[in-house]
């Protein structure tokens, strides 16, 4: 049997990493014109407060974390997650002492371990996140003992592509980069009043009209409504023909999301990105509170959360396309192997021109081409890390 030697946590940047010369020096296509994220006003929680209203970075508490499993055969799995120094010292000083020395091909049985001993302080939020790297790894340490990709671990590839959309406000990139779908970003919120039913579907109307009636069409709100506000725009919005409409609601308020659903009966409704472990993912399928569940991966519980969060929603006939699914291959990976997603998320982070393939944070992944992906065969993850990459990403 194959043992856990160690586990260790560690930060890395938050930024794309991109291609990388051996000596891990930056290059890359600058782009025609900066990314929309760098100026542009997103509605959220915090836009009730005139210095925090502008750019998410202002409030937001943030980091990269990344997890080496380390067998005792030297083998090693990388998985990644958020929220820096708390995560870090989660999984440093209490999960690894603990898990080193397990079976390292027990993804289950080490997922179940870290849930029941984070059960003392509560498994969701920054608990989720340290179980959700901890778990990413060993599920790509397993393949890399095995030799096989991670979607073979997981049944198998369900499709031959996975049909993706773009997320962002940089709408002619997206339509040039060849996909098919698109999302925005929803720039006012509830605190903005009238002026943001008005200026928010100006915005959905201009991007229908750019983009033609055959190419599919979402809004993600993230958190900035209130029911009374999300029930009007989403009326206003009836015209245009929206996919859906997502995370509207503060996530944990369960009244809330069960009053929208009652208000917008038609209206197809996503949400999950801020639900921690697969519990809220079964409490919204019994109370039938949304049409699509969107767990991150590397948020939830990892690989593993996510499979059970997709066996509820498949049971309860949801689907579910995790958030950002597209931009790593932990989510490439669940995706390909899940006969419940049928669709996956790509944000669009670059600026317009620099080619998605020089925008990546792992050398080996896949990346949308013509708004479809392939993930490599690689085993593991196939995340293609060097000691070159691993420098560049540790802060």
């Amino acid at each position: 049997m194959v043992k856990i030697k160690e586990i260790r946590a560690f930060r890395i940047k938050n930024e794309m990493v991109g291609a990388l010369y051996k000596d891990g020096e930056q290059r890359g296509t600058p782009p025609t014109r900066p990314p929309w994220t760098k100026s542009a006003e997103i509605a959220g929680p915090m836009s009730a407060y005139d210095r925090f209203k502008q750019l998410r970075s202002s409030w937001r508490f943030d980091g990269g974390v990344g997890c080496l499993v380390t067998a005792d055969d030297d083998t090693f799995g990388f998985g990644v997650s958020r929220y820096r120094e708390p995560v870090v010292s989660l999984i440093n000083q209490h999960f690894a002492p603990l898990l080193e020395g397990e079976n390292a091909l027990a993804t289950d049985r080490v997922w179940d371990l870290m849930m029941r001993m984070a059960s003392p302080y509560g498994t969701t939020g920054l608990a989720s996140y340290a179980i959700s790297a901890v778990d990413l790894a060993m599920w790509d340490l397993k393949g890399k003992i095995l030799g096989v990709p991670v979607y073979e671990l997981a049944g198998g590839p369900v499709r031959d592509r996975l049909f993706c959309y773009a997320t962002g406000n940089d709408t002619e990139w997206h339509m040039e980069l060849g996909f098919r779908a698109t999302k925005l970003a929803c720039p006012y919120g509830m605190y903005d009043g009238l002026d943001a039913l008005i200026r928010n579907e100006e915005l959905v109307a201009g991007t229908r009209e750019q983009i033609g009636p055959d190419v599919e069409l979402m809004l993600d709100c993230w958190m900035a409504f209130d029911v009374e506000f999300a029930v009007r725009l989403a009326e206003r919005l009836r015209p245009y023909g929206l996919r859906w409409i997502e995370d509207c609601l503060t996530p944990e308020n369960f009244n809330a999301h069960s009053s929208l659903r009652s208000r917008l009966p038609w209206m197809t409704l996503a949400t999950g990105e801020h639900w921690y472990t697969p519990y809220p993912f079964s409490h919204a399928a019994k109370l039938d509170l949304a049409d699509i569940f969107q767990p991150d991966i590397a948020w939830v519980g990892g690989f593993t959360g996510c499979q059970r969060i997709s066996h509820i929603a498949e049971a309860a006939g949801i689907e579910v396309i995790l958030h950002a699914g597209m931009n790593t291959p932990y989510g490439q990976h669940f995706s390909f192997s899940s006969p419940n997603v049928r669709w996956g998320e790509y944000f669009v982070g670059g600026g317009p021109g620099t080619p998605l393939k020089e925008t990546v944070v792992f050398p080996g992944m896949s990346v949308p081409e013509d708004g479809w992906l392939v993930p490599n065969n690689e085993p593991g993850f196939g995340l293609g890390l060097t000691d070159a990459v691993l420098d560049a990403l540790r802060v």
